[in-house]
């Protein structure tokens, strides 16, 4: 699984993005790519920010999800957004582009950061996993808008 630590993985993610145009229909679910390109930067900000959870993550989601998160196998298509995630309203492409294409940068720059805090749903997160995550949900979002 490639990771978005790694500067050809990001430069490919970088490049992808460029392809996003506005009104590009999906070819599952129901986002437009403006509201894509906004739903993307909520794990970033996630990673980027680091701050500890509030509260302790659910063993039954970390156990039934989390390795999914960073393993080979592809997401399913439609799978549910968790609500903090998803885009309730319309979001413009010229306005998220930019502000992903920072984060996504802003990520990268991390890979040599010491301590990461548990991740608020999965909790405890390697680097490495965390490296692998962001990549795996910005692919699966990229194909679903066919870049």
């Amino acid at each position: 699984m490639k990771s978005l630590f790694e500067s050809d993985t990001c430069s490919e993610i970088l490049s992808r993005l460029d392809k996003l145009e506005d009104g590009i229909p999906p070819q599952w679910g129901r986002m437009t790519v403006g509201q894509m390109a906004w739903h993307c930067q909520i794990p970033l900000k996630v990673g980027i920010e680091n701050k500890p959870p509030k509260k302790k993550p659910n063993p039954l989601i970390i156990w039934l999800f989390k390795k999914g998160l960073y393993n080979d196998r592809p997401y399913r298509k439609n799978l549910p957004t968790s609500p903090f995630a998803k885009a309730s309203e319309p979001r413009d492409l010229k306005e998220e582009l930019p502000k992903l294409r920072e984060m996504v940068e802003a990520f990268h720059r991390l890979e040599g950061r010491p301590e990461w805090n548990p991740h608020p749903i999965f909790g405890v997160m390697t680097r490495e996993q965390w490296g692998k995550m962001q990549y795996k949900h910005l692919d699966h979002h990229l194909k679903q808008f066919g870049v």
